[in-house]
């Protein structure tokens, strides 16, 4: 039995030029972690270690309002840093867009080129009707400016031929399997960039280095595997915090090496507990 899993296991791995279409496929069946329990610890230790990310804070507010009082998600997730001082909410296109800028660059670079756009375009109206070119330059502090100024332009095209203004908010309203059907329809929006339990560069690593995946797992069957595995309830924070985490924590990630791997002997940080040595 444990053969043939191994045996599905590496043929999975091998189609290199096909990926997972849909959270319903299972890259690594044979692959067990994490568990549930596992995620909660983590979870934890975490909270522990860095608190609730400040900059989450009202993300995760408005999802624990929409909650019925005493659903399950309510009663797992742990009211902790429930006022972060700023009650003003950001419109969700402009959330859609800072995650957009912040695709292969720094937290610090994506932050200057959102506030560059918005100095040169103060409403969206304004990058809507701007020569791509302009929007390139207004952006370009943050990285690979052509093709996110192209995606920008592609979400508030389309969302102006669907809707005949440049709003997201109905999006609160709808549910997630709902929300990721309606954020399909904008090219350039993949899952990374949807409501689930999205996968960075530094969950990815996370995640291979405490033996969440295999070790030749790539991105796409990570986000696939882990949203499987992960109880849905635990996905926001857990989120959050592995980011957080990947940001504070070197033991954690290796830039640029694939065959980094956290070891028990890594005692200060937390996520050395979790790991199973092989």
């Amino acid at each position: 039995m444990q053969k043939t899993c191994k045996r599905k296991q590496l043929q999975l791995d091998g189609r290199s030029q096909k990926s997972p279409k849909s959270t319903t496929e299972e890259p690594y069946p044979c692959h067990h972690r994490p568990t549930a329990e596992e995620c909660r610890v983590v979870r934890d230790e975490l909270l522990a270690l860095h608190g609730f990310p400040p900059e989450f804070l009202k993300y995760r507010r408005h999802r624990l309002m929409k909650m019925e009082p005493f659903s399950n998600e309510a009663q797992a997730e742990p009211l902790i840093n429930s006022d972060d001082g700023d009650h003003k909410e950001e419109s969700v296109l402009d959330g859609l867009i800072k995650i957009v800028l912040s695709q292969n660059t720094t937290e610090l670079n994506s932050q200057k080129a959102f506030a560059s756009l918005k100095s040169v375009f103060p409403t969206w109206e304004d990058v809507y009707a701007a020569e791509t070119k302009s929007l390139e330059n207004a952006i370009r502090c943050g990285g690979l400016a052509p093709r996110k100024a192209s995606c920008i332009k592609n979400v508030l095209s389309c969302l102006h031929e669907r809707k005949g203004k440049l709003c997201l908010e109905y999006l609160r309203d709808l549910s997630v399997d709902e929300m990721k059907s309606e954020l399909s329809n904008f090219k350039g929006v993949g899952p990374k960039t949807q409501d689930d339990f999205p996968v960075d560069t530094h969950v990815f690593e996370i995640a291979r280095a405490i033996g969440w995946v295999p070790a030749v797992a790539d991105r796409n069957k990570t986000y696939l595997h882990l949203n499987r595995r992960i109880p849905n309830e635990l996905k926001f924070d857990l989120n959050c915090l592995l980011y957080t985490h990947g940001k504070l924590c070197r033991k954690c990630t290796m830039k640029g090496s694939s065959q980094k791997k956290l070891t028990s002997k890594d005692c200060s940080c937390p996520l050395s507990v979790n790991v199973v040595e092989g």
